[in-house]
């Protein structure tokens, strides 16, 4: 006998058991509501089984459902939207199945999301985004449904029945007429059967489990076969279908709920309600919903112990949220004290009871369509801070930290605080940090400071920080960096930089590094990489694991060019990205992510980087730091070229050729399948040519004496050919000087073992004196002894070879 479920028919030609899990979700929703979330949860993982199945990304049902949808946000399958969804029915299923609650309220709201999922997963795999499922089946009424869930359950069977023909309704009239003259013996023998039949269906969805694997195999494979575009296009879809996902405010509420939980508020609107007697409390951190003003009831009033800190205003899922941020200030006027409870610190700001207001309809944040996405807030304390989006909940620590900072009193402090450290600071750093706190103090959320490479951003950034912090004018920073290796160098800074008599920035200050993921509370500064960060924030397993949004308020941001890609390699040990494309998004994403000032410094601002933080506040170029005597101005380059790099290379139809796999680094000869022509900027990349890297280097030793102080950089196409060019250059060394130490001449690129002492010695000691590199080095990195440039690499970016070039134009102090 075939069963069916109510809500969820239309998935029968994609899986059968879906079909079959849900319909016993929705069979023991009256009976027993756990039961009913522990089958969603089983829905959702087979449903995420079958997403990744359908687009190659299966690896076994024994993947857990967290790592699973991760691995499928990473993959750009699931949207925000959609992973909100799973992650609802995962915690509301996994806390029926280990700690044995659910109730109907719940069962029906996480019936109603999986619907969602549901219409999501067809539109998706049928390529069909107008599908419309037609109204939702409310399961059978509960013998001890509460007053609201009965209205819940009446307000759905009303809009069924406004969807339903004539002819429907007298069909299905007739069918209850028939039940009710049934004998009491037929309906209880009828309703034994169908208990029978349930029971049956129940063990035998758990013994089709075990031909699931080889089902999803094969769909694995199937989608394994199909071209890239169609995957592209799969995924095309699935964001279409996500966007028009249509949630009820109760199915919003949920969301919000979690959301406020994740940040580490206790909330919950069914039963941490005002109407259900529920109060603030010392020691707890609450959101408590429907509370009442003076002004109209409240969707949820924040409160610290019994402190009222804010109140948020709540939206269904399609609607503008940013205009909402006024009703939310209306009940921040309309607070009033009562007994047990009052406003934060005990004050009031001009007509507000309650320093912040918040509005959201549960989406995501999206930069695209901001004002019907995101968190909204203003902080009212003041008529001229203006409303934004953010990516997430403030965390009550958070909020309660913002209330500490005095912004108008630290800049006070700063106007009368003495521009003297325990280094010399530069005239044009000095006008950098003034024009930086004047800019702050406009309340400018976003910055640019612009200085030539060698300028010393760091001891700027130092100097700054120290005057920031020692205002109060942050209380926690972020200083990001772009790579391990410039992070460990800026830690070193940090911890040697005599700040205050003998006093280094650490000494004064806390300070964490890359190693430590997580800033203790005490901690001032701590140094991150771009690559942690997006780890972290856009890829973390759970929604509760994300960093709070508000564990930072500024980021500093170091070489904040980066992002482009054209000439950068994939694979130096650090986290990599599809393309420029990618990287700007996910570092774009991850700035957003965090509500805090950002400034970035750099030496050479791109397109992207002026769409981030705006046009450079402060500039100082290059050839202003020459004139001024800071920095040295480089020499006329030395060309050399070769009857190879004139002419090119050639390989005619037939023409026998050796071809490297870079995978196995095995070499196997082949024949040309046409004539194949590569002019020079393709010398090293796609043709590996030893006797013009042989030419090469034996021009260099000419130039390059291994015996005289200063260092030289040798920038290769790739680590294949940085391999060659060390060979290379070590022998023509010796042929012209004789007898040269192995470690005179060694590759620093992210394959080699313990890169970071290497760069250490390339800086500090006098081995290596020749180091050869791809990208490791081109930006950040700081050796003053560098003398030679050399490149061996075409360089197709302007900010790149601007960076490359300042590796060399560093004073010897």
């Amino acid at each position: 006998m075939t069963i069916e479920s109510a809500n969820f028919e239309f998935l029968r030609p994609h899986d059968v058991q879906l079909v079959r899990l849900s319909a016993l979700a929705e069979r023991y929703f009256r009976d027993d509501p756990s039961t009913c979330l522990i089958k969603l949860r089983q829905f959702a993982e087979l449903l995420a089984q079958s997403t990744a199945a359908r687009t190659g990304l299966f690896v076994s049902t024994e993947e857990p459902q967290a790592d699973l949808l991760r691995r499928l946000k990473i993959e750009r399958v699931l949207s925000h939207e959609v992973a909100d969804l799973f992650y609802q029915i995962r915690v509301a299923g996994n806390r029926a199945a280990h700690e044995y609650t659910g109730d109907h309220a719940e069962a029906l709201t996480m019936l109603k999301m999986a619907r969602q999922l549901a219409i999501w997963f067809h539109r998706t795999f049928n390529a069909d985004t107008r599908f419309k499922a037609g109204a939702f089946v409310p399961p059978p009424n509960p013998a001890d449904a509460t007053a609201e869930l009965a209205a819940e359950l009446e307000r759905l069977h009303i809009a069924l029945e406004e969807t339903r023909t004539e002819a429907e309704r007298t069909r299905l009239a007739a069918e209850e007429q028939a039940k009710v003259l049934l004998s009491a013996e037929e309906k209880a023998r009828k309703e034994a059967e169908e208990r029978s039949l349930w029971e049956e269906l129940a063990g035998e969805s758990e013994q089709a489990r075990a031909a699931l694997e080889a089902q999803l195999a094969s769909l694995q494979a199937t989608a394994k076969q199909l071209p890239a575009q169609q995957t592209a296009a799969i995924i095309s879809l699935a964001d279409q279908a996500a966007s028009v996902i249509d949630l009820d405010e109760d199915e919003t509420r949920a969301i919000i709920d979690q959301q406020l939980r994740d940040a580490g508020w206790s909330a919950d609107t069914r039963d941490l309600r005002y109407g259900k007697g529920i109060r603030p409390a010392k020691g707890k951190n609450m959101a408590i919903a429907e509370w009442p003003t003076a002004k109209g009831i409240a969707d949820y009033a924040l409160f610290i112990g019994t402190s009222c800190i804010g109140f948020i205003e709540a939206k269904r899922r399609r609607k503008n949220v940013s205009a909402a941020i006024d009703q939310a200030e209306r009940y921040a006027k309309g607070f009033q004290a009562g007994d047990g409870f009052e406003t934060i610190g005990g004050g009031s700001w001009s007509e507000f009871h309650a320093p912040f207001v918040f509005a959201t309809n549960g989406r995501p944040y999206l930069k695209q369509i901001e004002t019907e996405s995101g968190i909204w807030f203003r902080d009212v304390r003041k008529p001229t801070n203006r409303r934004r989006a953010l990516a997430g909940w403030p965390t009550p620590e958070g909020l309660e930290a913002q209330l500490g900072v005095d912004r108008e009193a630290a800049h006070a402090a700063l106007k009368t605080q003495p521009y003297q450290f325990g280094f010399p600071l530069r005239p044009y750093q000095q006008r950098a940090i003034e024009t930086v706190e004047s800019s702050l103090e406009d309340d400018n959320r976003a910055m640019l400071v612009a200085m030539a490479t060698g300028t010393g951003k760091t001891k700027l950034a130092i100097a700054l920080l120290y005057r920031l912090l020692t205002a109060k004018r942050f209380r926690r920073v972020c200083f990001v960096v772009d790579r391990s290796a410039l992070g460990s160098q800026a830690a070193g800074e940090f911890r040697t930089t005599k700040v205050v008599t003998a006093k280094t920035f650490a000494d004064i200050f806390g300070l964490q590094g890359l190693g430590d993921v997580t800033p203790e509370s005490e901690t001032k500064v701590h140094i991150c990489t771009i690559q942690g960060l997006v780890k972290r924030v856009l890829y973390a397993s759970e929604p509760a694991s994300i960093p709070p949004i508000d564990q930072y308020d500024l980021l500093l941001i170091d070489e904040c060019h980066r992002g482009y890609l054209l000439d950068r390699e994939m694979s130096d040990a650090e986290l990599s990205f599809r393309s420029q494309d990618d990287y700007v998004s996910k570092y774009r994403r991850v700035l957003e992510h965090f509500d805090a000032v950002k400034i970035g410094l750099t030496a050479t601002p791109a397109l992207h980087t002026v769409q981030i933080f705006g046009e450079p506040v402060f500039k100082y170029s290059y050839r202003e730091a020459v004139i001024d005597g800071f920095l040295i101005d480089h020499e006329p380059p030395v060309r050399i070229q070769t009857s190879l790099s004139k002419a090119g290379i050639r390989f005619r139809t037939g023409e026998a050729m050796d071809v490297i796999y870079p995978t196995t680094r095995q070499i196997e000869q082949t024949y040309a399948p046409d004539d194949l022509n590569f002019e020079v900027d393709e010398f090293n990349k796609k043709v590996v040519t030893i006797p013009f890297n042989q030419a090469v280097a034996r021009e260099l030793a000419k130039y390059i004496d291994p015996n005289l102080p200063g260092k030289t950089l040798i920038f290769a196409a790739n680590d294949a050919h940085a391999d060659i060019v060390v060979e290379q250059v070590k022998k023509a060394m010796e042929d012209y000087y004789g007898e040269i130490e192995d470690a005179a001449v060694r590759k620093i690129t992210g394959s080699v073992d313990r890169v970071g002492d290497l760069i250490r010695s390339y800086r500090n000691d006098a081995m290596p004196k020749i180091a050869v590199t791809v990208d490791l080095l081109t930006t950040g990195i700081d050796v003053p002894s560098i003398t030679n440039l050399v490149f061996l690499r075409r360089v197709n970016s302007r900010i790149l070879y601007e960076q490359m070039l300042g590796r060399a134009t560093r004073q010897c102090n």
